[in-house]
């Protein structure tokens, strides 16, 4: 489930809640790397900002259920992350340049971070236009009768209400006439002009009165029920049945907006399709496609979502698919560098020239002492006792509060009922496998472990698939450098071939690939082939025999490229003296006719700018990482923070 962008890297420690991205990649059948996933990563070899100059809108969603965490035993966050994974523990250990490496600080802002998908057409995804398409113009008779319901003043009125902050207002329309009829209409008419307000009927002192409301709000969001199907519209024939349009999001990964603007648009959040998961401490740009939702009803968002921005409007016929995207387009700044110009510039041409190893990042992998990849082993394993001990155990490392009292009342008692009450939300891979626990019972742990879905439960064995290949590749360059050799994989039509001596002549280090272990690859036949089953045994795993005896674990295995070299690569240093001011010129200030921002010739600071394109599945914190030449870990990234805010 990797995804061409990078995770945050921020003093929060690991996302805990469980993952909802989609698997990049179907388990069953061998295939090409390729499909999206999480790609992008923790920073690069750089000070992790721990002062989060942009956290306004963070500070919301740190509030878990009204849980504020409680401060701790003044036990720092780069204390806590001594416990923490470094590159070495998960097989990260080669560079492909021999520059000297620099410092610098990777997302000191979210804006410092953006991310343009490249579409299924290989194109670049903008957001450049906020029109909607001429036929949505066309408002048909019926419909205009309707929205004329609302006097002019009430409309002024609903709009207030709508851009409102304080959510938890409402609004008093009287019916005059009362009749059925009547009152459809109104209904109708407020929710078909104001996205996001819901309504009711109420009667007070013998009158009837539609109480318009927000549906955002905290009280108001008990009442409003956002499972139920999309409310029906009438839908021309001849209009594709989705509606395609780039999303602009700001600070909030994919998942989080999708459900944003499923209850402003009171629909399931089933009904968006996309191509893939972007983060959230970036600015992101995407394509999504809504089901039977005009684009009319969707710009009216932009009048009422903060860092959303929503247009390039268009219907088709078909939805979007998990995958289909080519890959994504990075702009990343790295601020108040060390690196000389002519270091930059050394960094930055082996980068486009030869490009970098194609490690699965540290995002892969957790940032607890626990990491993923020990589950998704003794789920391989079939050791279904200590999948259940590495997932509930106490661990030292930056956790939620609620976490650490979670696990430590599992160790005291071993009651999954115990431990549920300690944590006020249930959805979190604990939660889940501890309602498993509690309704089935200690015996049947594959059935409890069965409640955590589906994705989650893959990402644990995927997670060891990529350990594994990064120690296999860091052996691979280590032994035999950066040429292709006899004994090494390359596909042909999707199929791998073994390359003879003759062959690996011909070929370069960027047609080589290597297998992530499964039933149905092939695996080197020099000494490195030896080197996958060696370390597999060494796991109690036999790699003649992947097959597992439940189904969803069998891994088929999947072929991955060595090399990545980056496409369209630029850069400049550029100097600064407010480290506030923004160093990209987004989409929406360009719509908004905002000029660049200006530099000046000599200044306090420098940075490095620069963009570049990758495919999916791939992670833009390993193409940094080769660029400053240091250690992207959490750990290591907060010891350097340290050191440098002292």
């Amino acid at each position: 489930m990797e995804t061409s962008e990078p995770t945050v890297l921020s003093p929060g420690g690991e996302k805990r809640a469980c993952p909802e991205e989609e698997l990049a990649h179907p388990i069953k059948r061998p295939r090409i790397q390729g499909k999206e996933g999480k790609n992008g990563g923790s920073g690069s070899q750089l000070s992790l900002d721990l002062e989060e100059n942009d956290r306004e809108e963070d500070e919301e969603k740190e509030l878990v259920e009204g849980v504020e965490e409680e401060e701790g035993d003044g036990e720092t966050f780069a204390d806590m992350m001594k416990h923490g994974l470094t590159e070495q523990d998960v097989g990260i250990l080669k560079f492909v340049s021999d520059h000297e490496g620099f410092s610098g600080i990777l997302k000191e802002r979210y804006s410092d971070f953006v991310v343009h998908e490249i579409n299924k057409d290989g194109k670049v995804v903008w957001l450049n236009d906020l029109t909607i398409p001429a036929e949505e113009q066309e408002v048909p008779q019926t419909e205009s009768e309707e929205v004329q319901v609302l006097t002019e003043e009430q409309k002024k009125q609903l709009e207030e209400l709508q851009l409102f902050k304080n959510k938890e207002a409402s609004m008093l329309i009287e019916v005059m006439e009362d009749t059925k009829e009547r009152r459809t209409q109104l209904h109708k008419a407020v929710k078909t002009m104001f996205p996001g307000l819901e309504t009711k009927t109420e009667e007070r002192d013998g009158r009837k009165f539609i109480v318009a409301y927000h549906a955002a709000g905290k009280t108001a969001l008990a009442a409003v029920r956002t499972a139920a199907a999309p409310r029906k519209h009438s839908w021309p024939k001849s209009r594709g049945s989705f509606c395609h349009c780039v999303l602009y999001k700001e600070n909030k990964d994919t998942m989080d907006a999708i459900n944003v603007l499923s209850k402003f648009l009171r629909v399931r959040p089933n009904v968006f399709s996309y191509m893939g998961t972007k983060d959230k401490r970036a600015i992101t740009v995407q394509e999504i496609a809504v089901l039977r939702i005009s684009a009319e009803r969707i710009a009216h968002l932009n009048k009422c979502l903060i860092n959303f921005k929503l247009g390039n409007f268009s219907y088709k016929k078909h939805p979007l698919k998990l995958g289909e995207l080519q890959g994504n387009h990075f702009t990343v700044v790295i601020r108040n560098i060390s690196g000389t110009d002519e270091q930059v510039l050394q960094a930055m041409t082996s980068l486009r020239d030869t490009g970098f190893i194609n490690y699965y990042g540290m995002q892969r992998f957790g940032t607890t002492a626990v990491p993923t990849y020990q589950v998704g082993r003794a789920i391989l394993q079939n050791n279904w006792t200590e999948v259940m001990d590495l997932i509930l155990k106490p661990r030292p490392g930056a956790e939620k509060g609620y976490l650490v009292r979670c696990r430590e009342e599992w160790a005291r008692s071993q009651d999954p009922e115990e431990a549920l009450k300690k944590l006020p939300v249930k959805r979190c891979v604990e939660g889940q496998l501890l309602r498993g626990l509690a309704k089935y019972g200690k015996k049947n742990i594959v059935t409890a472990f069965g409640l955590i879905p589906r994705n989650n439960r893959l990402m644990y064995i995927h997670s060891y698939q990529s350990y594994v290949w990064n120690t296999m590749v860091s052996r691979r360059v280590q032994d035999f450098g950066l040429k292709a050799v006899k004994g090494d994989l390359m596909l042909r039509g999707g199929t791998a071939h073994v390359l003879s001596e003759e062959e690996a002549v011909k070929h370069t280090i960027h047609d080589v690939v290597m297998p992530l272990p499964g039933f149905d690859v092939i695996y080197p036949t020099h000494h490195i082939g030896q080197a996958y089953k060696d370390m597999l045994a060494s796991n109690d795993l036999d790699i003649n025999n992947m097959r597992h005896k439940i189904r969803d674990y069998s891994l088929a295995g999947a072929y991955r490229r060595i090399l990545i070299r980056p496409r369209d690569v630029s850069w400049e240093v550029i100097h600064y003296d407010d480290p506030r001011i923004p160093l990209v010129h987004t989409d929406v200030e360009k719509l908004e006719g905002k000029p660049p921002p200006v530099f000046p010739k000599e200044g306090k600071y420098r940075a490095l700018r620069m963009e570049f394109s990758l495919p999916s599945s791939t992670y833009a914190t390993m193409a940094i990482r080769e660029v400053l030449k240091m250690d992207t870990s959490i750990k290591n990234q907060t010891q350097l923070n340290t050191t440098w805010l002292n």
